[in-house]
């Protein structure tokens, strides 16, 4: 890729350094999640294989777009922004506010003295590749997803349907409208791809990291806009954090994940990680519904809190596909 596009190792470096320090320290939208967010995608083109039919300006712009796809995150989500007529809110409006903020900000920081990482492309690839990259961070925003989910299970249903082959098989020959949901729900996938992690990673990134920062958010708006805040974000209610993880495995990433798997059956791994770490949640909702104590702090969920459901690619010694982690014990200093 850095020789594809002429790339100035210099210039990459000081590009990268700068995406990094442009992350805010807040408890899980770092730049840690952003380089987890960046693994799960590297392993699902070279693993999974889809760098095979995604031409190298698509790689390209999945890549950066993982990277800078949060930049800038203040810890609160686009509802907030909403609710406060934060300054996000009045510069981009409320359709994915926070996402056009990080698409801007990752613009702002190419165009730096010493930052182009795109300087050597043509203008039809920089134009084309300025496209792609704002379509997959927009991608991340879930109210696009919920939009565009089903028009993507309906072009894999249809693909498979009456075949055994997979979608894959035809995917570089479909029209880019066809192929632009399909590389919006890679990015989803790699943005929710904690899920798709071994329990003890999973279970801290989302019952100490992702729980906390929500607290923290509910907490302000408790304080500054005197609302109670929805189940997820009020730790009054952290205790219910094992059923509402059935909710979002259920209702938001079991169904992507399923589907992607019919795109292409070597992301099987993730989908059986899913399996594995929603038998664990379940353990415990069961638990908090015969009256045991259950915390959203990472804590209660040692080894003897309940016993654990390995992945079947793990028992047998394989290496799942995103199921690596760029650290086993993620700090909530984590910048």
């Amino acid at each position: 890729m850095v020789q594809k596009f002429k790339i100035d190792y210099e210039t990459l470096c000081r590009w990268l350094l700068t995406v990094r320090k442009n992350y805010r320290m807040v408890l899980y939208h770092n730049w840690r999640h952003a380089f987890n967010v960046c693994q799960c995608m590297f392993a699902m083109l070279t693993t999974a294989g889809f760098q095979e039919t995604l031409t190298e300006l698509e790689i390209f712009a999945l890549i950066v777009g993982c990277v800078c796809h949060d930049l800038d995150h203040r810890g609160t989500n686009n509802a907030f922004q909403a609710k406060t007529g934060s300054a996000l809110s009045l510069l981009y409006g409320t359709s994915a506010t926070l996402e056009h903020h990080h698409f801007n900000h990752a613009v702002m920081i190419l165009q730096s003295e010493g930052h182009n990482i795109f300087c050597n492309l043509s203008s039809t690839e920089y134009s084309d590749l300025m496209q792609l990259l704002k379509q997959s961070i927009l991608a991340t925003d879930l109210t696009l997803y919920f939009e565009k989910r089903n028009t993507f299970f309906e072009l894999v249903s249809k693909e498979c349907e009456g075949s055994q082959r997979h979608v894959q098989v035809t995917l570089s020959l479909v029209v880019p409208e066809s192929r632009n949901p399909i590389t919006s729900m890679m990015m989803t996938a790699c943005d929710l791809g904690a899920v798709t992690k071994p329990w003890e990673i999973s279970r801290k990134q989302v019952a100490e990291l992702v729980t906390s920062e929500f607290f923290e958010q509910g907490d302000r708006e408790r304080l500054e806009l005197k609302l109670t805040p929805s189940a997820i974000f009020d730790r009054n209610r952290k205790d219910e954090l094992p059923g509402l993880q059935l909710e979002w495995i259920d209702g938001i990433c079991s169904p992507l994940y399923e589907t992607l798997v019919k795109l292409n059956p070597k992301l099987q791994p993730m989908v059986d990680m899913i399996r594995a770490n929603r038998a664990n949640w379940e353990d415990l909702n069961k638990k908090r519904q015969s009256g045991q104590s259950v915390s959203a702090n990472a804590g209660p969920y040692n080894d003897d809190a309940t016993e654990t459901k390995a992945c079947p690619a793990v028992k047998a010694g394989s290496t799942p596909c995103c199921s690596g982690d760029s650290e086993s014990t993620p700090s909530k200093a984590a910048s």
